[in-house]
């Protein structure tokens, strides 16, 4: 099913996929130039926002939990990706021990993981799942909401390696470990100091990470970009600022949340104004670290952050893991005009190494074009590529289906770029 795009594509974002589709082999060249000097995550996705003027990422997820989500068509895509990026890792890797997250109730969830082992023995690996909840204390065969099976073996640690021990299936240690677990908890000591390769690697957890930093490094990419392409960067660039040291509980930092907030909805007005806009800015204020679509609220005037009633405190102060938020991003609002079936719907596009390998939209019929979709309610519509992402047909017009998802595999590529950038920057040894 392909998206009605409720606003017509024209202007300076028609301008710019018109640019796009010109400059391909350009912009190819340009992205073969950055990764032999960045290594790219594992694998990531990217949450989309396309307003008919502006198309910008507004998330980067280095632990993807949509697998199952995926148009299980372009498997092949995932399969030749996983090949690549664990050969980069791990060349003579023929076990792969997948670690997931703890929430072993979430049968969606647990769909997801289903779908990464089939994909990781797709790539030629034997596959087993290992756990580090404390609820998994021997296996366990848990079933998904549509009838799959899944083993979850508790993991043991032996030195400096894990490994899982099974009378029946016999023991099974690998050279390589797929962590699908974000971390947002710290770092358990299971994981600390291993000798086996971990991907992605523990500095990706949410316990390092900032969106904050994300998006500076993302800043800079798409300073490199837009001069490439000559064009308006923040076409391509959602605007943020940060304010750390809140809490919500005790409403403290209101008045700098409430100073920031302003500024930034200045600076989108200005740009409103110079193309013609005649939306309302708004902003998100989300955590600055976690994911999970929790701690998120749109803001459209100073005032909406100040005096927060006790619901609105309590909604925005604790994340996943039930963890205190203390710092928050205050990011440009990217309306999005895309919809199914009057269902408005935002795209996430999900790469392996450095390939998209297919992606849905999330459509949400509760919530409107200014509001995040990441939250219960929401469905996923597999995006229907006619060919792969990867192969525009530049004889056609800009809005045709793979000319579209052609730009949004740029964008996506562009922020996993960004979040190479970000973990090299955060790895220990360069400290």
């Amino acid at each position: 099913m392909v998206p009605h795009l409720t606003t017509a594509l024209n202007g300076p974002l028609l301008s710019l996929e018109k640019r796009m589709l010109s400059d391909m082999p350009k912009i190819e060249h340009w992205f073969r130039s950055q990764w032999l000097e960045y290594a790219s995550p594992f694998y990531a996705s990217v949450d989309l926002r396309n307003s008919g003027f502006k198309l910008a990422p507004v998330d980067t997820n280095l632990f993807p939990g949509g697998f199952n989500n995926l148009n299980p068509e372009f498997i092949s895509l995932g399969v030749q990706a996983a090949q690549m990026a664990v050969e980069k890792i791990c060349p003579e890797a023929h076990r792969l021990m997948i670690i997931p997250e703890n929430h072993t109730r979430n049968t969606y969830y647990l769909r997801n993981v289903v779908e990464l082992v089939t994909i990781m023995k797709a790539a030629g690996l034997d596959v087993r799942v290992g756990s580090i909840s404390p609820e998994i204390t021997q296996p366990t065969r848990l079933e998904t909401h549509d009838g799959k099976s899944l083993l979850l073996e508790p993991v043991v640690r032996t030195g400096n390696r894990i490994k899982l021990v099974n009378k029946e299936l016999g023991d099974f240690d690998s050279c390589a470990i797929l962590l699908n677990n974000d971390l947002s908890g710290g770092i358990p000591d299971i994981l600390k100091n291993l000798e086996q390769n971990l991907m992605p690697p523990l500095h990706a957890g949410w316990h390092v990470r900032r969106k904050s930093k994300h998006f500076t490094a993302y800043n800079r990419v798409i300073d490199d970009f837009s001069q490439l392409l000559n064009i308006d960067p923040w076409l391509l660039n959602p605007y943020f600022e940060t304010c750390g040291e809140i809490d919500f509980h005790a409403r403290s930092g209101e008045e700098c949340l409430a100073a920031k907030v302003e500024i930034l909805l200045n600076k989108i007005k200005l740009k409103y104004a110079e193309y013609g806009i005649t939306q309302d800015p708004f902003v998100i204020v989300k955590a600055d670290a976690g994911t999970y679509g929790m701690g998120i609220m749109t803001v459209k005037s100073p005032d909406d952050v100040r005096d927060l009633n006790s619901k609105a405190r309590n909604k925005m102060s604790v994340v996943k893991e039930g963890l205190q938020v203390s710092e928050v991003i205050i990011q440009e609002g990217v309306y999005t005009f895309e919809s199914i079936n009057d269902a408005v719907a935002e795209p996430v596009v999900y790469m392996m190494d450095h390939f998209v390998i297919g992606g849905f939209y999330r459509v949400h019929t509760g919530r409107d074009v200014d509001e995040n979709l990441n939250a219960p309610g929401s469905h996923f519509v597999p995006l229907a590529f006619e060919k792969p992402c990867t192969l525009p047909d530049c004889t056609d017009l800009p809005d045709t289906v793979p000319n579209r998802f052609y730009a949004y595999g740029v964008v996506a590529r562009l922020a996993l770029l960004a979040a190479a950038i970000e973990l090299q920057e955060n790895d220990p040894l360069n400290q």
